[in-house]
């Protein structure tokens, strides 16, 4: 494969008006066939500290930039991601494996979340408290609270949407006014890279956006607990955001962590509508997503038809290289994950879960697998395989719905499908998860609605507003009228 994406195309960061340029390299290799695609720079920590000493100094000349200015900057960045779109979608095939047709609508969705963020910060607006609406004060006091960027914000983005969910911490913290420190995962690296070069040529000054590349052992905890620091924006596994977060002393985080996101299928659900939307949430992009549907609870009285109607849905799913065709079934990220995977199938069937499909792998090709009969002893009950695997668990009533849902140490989101509004509300109501979706599966989005994870899956709330408001605080100014 012709390599595009080599050393010089890549974004660097300018340190006291000159380049940065790291004495190592990191190759990443394409998920597909293991061709080179590019290198990165293996920064050191004195690499590290010369990006956030840029970030530190650049941060008092751009807080002091308009939100028009921010906003102009953002919807150039906006036009060049669409202008580049069939590139930045090409990428995204050979990095991380997407298939096309995701990774197109990744980029779109991208260039509207930043127009949508310069949107939604021209229009925050701060408030005036009057003195007198507490008892005892008089109306010669007033307070008036703006919001004010916190500082060097670091962003850390993970391998499956290494452009969306770079951009969705990006653009809020630049709107807020902050100077951000981009840690792409390293896989996703060179599209992290892209997006940093997309943001440059639209205007935004040098210091005021940086990029961390290099590996997270190396260089990770070094870079989430520098002194230079301010706030953490974190999107990746439950073991490194509780790691992350016992680490760091005093530091604001926002961390959206895993899932094991259950999709609740009552007796009077239609049926159709859940079969599709379970397909639909657990099998895009393999499953490698944090709210991919991860396993089904359906009351037995259904759950014979239902089972019938998603299996009919999962033979129909494309698998193979999304380099040679359309596919919805797409090589695991690594052999790491593929071997993971494969582990969770193989206890559920030695623990006598039902095989109804797949249970096959070529390489880091899983084919798509969906087990009957999987019970509470089994692993792929509760772990997330990040692959695509669901298992059935077959229960009795809706409280023993809530009750195996609840169990789980994740929170992020669940699905309730029924045509019975009480219920409906009853079991989004009971679940411990940031986010219920009535008769839809779960997903990510639209990206102005709040975004959150409770227990292991995460910390904070995200969505176009939430994020903006999580990477600024609230400053009070006391007018004494005498």
């Amino acid at each position: 494969m012709k390599n595009k994406w080599n050393e010089g195309a890549l974004y660097r960061n300018l340190v006291d008006g000159k380049w940065l340029e790291s004495k190592s390299v990191m190759t990443i290799y394409s998920p597909l066939d293991d061709s080179v695609l590019g290198h990165v720079p293996a920064m050191t920590k004195e690499d590290v500290d010369q990006v956030f000493l840029a970030a530190r100094k650049a941060f008092y000349k751009w807080r002091e930039t308009t939100i028009e200015e921010r906003a102009e900057i953002m919807y150039r960045a906006a036009d060049i991601l669409m202008d580049r779109i069939d590139e930045l979608t090409q990428l995204l095939v050979v990095e991380i494996g997407k298939d096309r047709k995701s990774s197109k609508a990744e980029v779109e969705r991208t260039a509207d979340f930043i127009r949508f963020t310069a949107d939604t910060a021209k229009n925050l607006s701060g408030e005036s408290i009057p003195g007198d609406s507490f008892p005892g004060v008089k109306r010669n006091k007033i307070s008036i609270v703006r919001r004010e960027p916190l500082g060097v914000v670091v962003a850390i983005s993970p391998f499956n949407y290494p452009i969306n969910l770079a951009a969705s911490k990006l653009a809020p913290g630049l709107m807020a006014g902050n100077t951000m420190v981009l840690k792409p995962a390293s896989q996703g690296s060179i599209c992290g890279l892209s997006l940093a070069k997309v943001f440059e040529e639209a205007g935004v000054p040098a210091g005021v956006l940086n990029t961390v590349t290099g590996k997270g052992s190396e260089i990770g905890d070094y870079v989430t607990t520098h002194k230079e620091v301010n706030f953490i924006n974190f999107t990746g596994s439950t073991d490194v955001g509780t790691r992350i977060s016992r680490i760091t002393s005093m530091v604001p985080l926002l961390l959206e962590l895993g899932g094991k996101d259950a999709a609740i299928v009552l007796a009077d659900a239609d049926l159709d509508l859940a079969a599709a939307n379970i397909v639909a949430g657990g099998y895009s992009y393999s499953g490698q997503r944090c709210t991919a549907v991860k396993r089904i609870l359906v009351l037995e009285e259904v759950a014979d038809t239902l089972v019938e109607k998603i299996k009919e849905r999962v033979e129909k799913l494309r698998v193979g290289n999304p380099l040679h065709q359309d596919v919805d079934i797409v090589p695991l990220i690594s052999t790491k994950a593929a071997d993971f995977v494969m582990e969770l199938m193989e206890d559920a069937n030695e623990k006598g879960a039902s095989l109804l499909l797949g249970g096959k792998r070529e390489g880091n090709l899983i084919y798509p697998t969906l087990f009957d009969h999987v019970t509470t002893d089994m692993r792929l009950a509760w772990e997330e395989p990040f692959g695509p695997v669901l298992p059935i668990i077959r229960v009795k009533t809706k409280e023993e719905a809530i009750e195996i849902a609840n169990r789980s140490e994740y929170g992020l989101q669940s699905a309730v499908f029924t045509q019975n509004i009480n219920d409906a509300c009853q079991v989004a109501a009971a679940l411990e998860v940031g986010t219920v979706q009535i008769n839809n599966k779960t997903e990510r989005g639209p990206d102005h609605f709040p975004f959150l994870g409770v227990k292991s899956s995460g910390l904070g709330t995200q969505g176009i507003r939430y994020s903006i408001e999580s990477m600024s605080r609230p400053k009070a100014m006391v007018i004494n009228i005498h």
